[in-house]
């Protein structure tokens, strides 16, 4: 028998045997890894979420942080627009007399001067304003005032004594006496001498109790016959030199002078209880006070630097004062709220060391898996500075909710509420940045420094 062939080995003649094939190596592919960076808002979230989560872990310790910043900031806000309140209520005070303006009365000499003893009384005189105007020119209005107390009034229905007031447009345009009814006393008035007056609302309500109809009517002053013009309107005054506004009696002061006059001196010799100005600028007061002293020295025979041979109040000057004293206070409180916000900054650093401490193993981790200190100084400086952002945001909306409502409450007549500036919200958002990165970025640089093995080592 033929011994069977195998298939492998059968060789067709003349055909070469194929080359043997050997498995080829199977190459091991290793899995690409894509990075892919985090934007914005994806940092942000993540941020978020690893803060909040902080503090859930921590609900007392995060409460007390976010307390200290946010009351620090408050606190600073509060201050100054407590202090912006006081200051604004002083001058709205101020103004209820009038803007800007300076008040001059006849005083006694001190110093000798000329020839003349100390001691002597000054008494002005209505011609010394035709002076002033002449020679003082940073003094923009200068007006007199005659004014004589206890005046009787009468009308058809009741009477009572007031103080009458003798004024002209000068002396309108200087002080504050706002029109509600009818017309003022006009120059025309005044030329004239005619006898007109304007009420203020307390008189109206003595002389006319509730009648609606006022202006036209006859009034009696020192039993001459007035005839009403207008009406002041009601003023809440609560600062006065000479009475409340609506306890007088406003009449030309030429018919003051000829009908009513105080004494003789005002009558015959052409005197004047005293007289008010405005410089022409705020800046200016000085030099105008300066100038009204040295000519009317001139006259009366006193020097510039005797300064009491006329009374002066200055609002102007009384103004910077009460400014002083409020820029002081103010410098003081905004000092204390800054402590208080630089120990919220303490308290966000601790909250963030032991923050630190609780994921040192954390920390290892993402170092033993690439992570540079770069990034973890800056996921640790973000936290931090989200952590005490956060917090100031909601003490300024603190500080919102309880001007509003301050705000919108009836306010005693020296204070003016809690304003808001600008400059002071710039000046708290400046500081709570300058204490977030201060508080943030040590904790941050200490995160940063571990070593991955030392890291990974640690336990709690």
């Amino acid at each position: 028998m033929t011994p069977a062939i195998e298939p492998e080995t059968l060789l067709l003649e003349g055909v070469p045997a194929a080359p043997e094939r050997r498995p080829r190596p199977v190459l091991e592919m290793k899995p690409r890894l894509r990075f892919r960076s985090m934007n914005a808002l994806e940092m942000l979230a993540d941020l978020s979420r690893q803060t909040l989560a902080n503090l859930r872990r921590n609900k007392l310790r995060s409460f007390l942080t976010l307390f200290g910043i946010a009351w620090g900031i408050a606190s600073l806000m509060l201050m100054s627009a407590l202090s912006d309140g006081f200051r604004q209520g002083q001058r709205k005070n101020m103004a209820q007399i009038g803007d800007n303006i300076v008040f001059v009365w006849p005083g006694v000499t001190e110093q000798q001067a000329g020839g003349q003893r100390a001691g002597r009384r000054i008494y002005l005189k209505r011609s010394d304003l035709d002076v002033i105007r002449a020679q003082c020119p940073d003094v923009e209005v200068v007006a007199s005032e005659q004014k004589t107390y206890g005046v009787a009034v009468r009308s058809a229905f009741n009477s009572g004594r007031f103080l009458n007031v003798g004024v002209s447009p000068e002396y309108l345009r200087l002080r504050n006496l706002p029109l509600g009814q009818g017309r003022t006393v006009s120059q025309a008035d005044v030329r004239d001498g005619r006898r007109v007056a304007v009420i203020g609302d307390s008189v109206r309500k003595q002389l006319f109790e509730k009648r609606p109809r006022v202006l036209g009517e006859q009034i009696f002053i020192n039993n001459y016959p007035y005839e009403v013009i207008g009406l002041l309107s009601h003023k809440n005054q609560n600062s006065s030199y000479d009475g409340w506004d609506n306890d007088k009696v406003l009449i030309p002061e030429t018919a003051l002078v000829r009908d009513v006059p105080p004494n003789r001196r005002v009558y015959a010799e052409g005197g004047m209880s005293g007289f008010l100005y405005r410089p022409v600028s705020v800046d200016r007061w000085e030099a105008a006070q300066t100038q009204v002293r040295r000519a009317l020295g001139k006259l009366y025979g006193f020097t510039e630097t005797d300064k009491g041979a006329l009374r002066i109040f200055d609002s102007i000057e009384s103004a910077r004062m009460f400014d002083s004293i409020f820029n002081a206070g103010e410098i003081f409180l905004a000092v204390v709220a800054l402590v208080t916000l630089t120990l919220g900054g303490v308290g966000v650093m601790n909250t963030m060391m032991m923050a630190v401490a609780e994921r040192t193993n954390e920390i290892g981790l993402k170092k033993a898996l690439g992570a540079t200190s770069h990034r973890i100084l800056l996921d640790f400086f973000l936290e931090g500075l989200f952590l005490a952002l956060l917090s100031g945001i909601g003490g300024l909306m603190l500080v919102w909710l309880l001007s509003s409502a301050v705000n919108s409450l009836p306010l005693p007549p020296m204070f003016a509420g809690l304003p808001i500036k600008w400059s002071m919200l710039l000046f708290a958002s400046t500081a709570l940045g300058l204490v977030a990165v201060l508080s943030s970025l040590p904790p941050a640089r200490y995160a940063a420094n571990l070593s991955p093995v030392e890291a990974l080592r640690h336990e709690r």
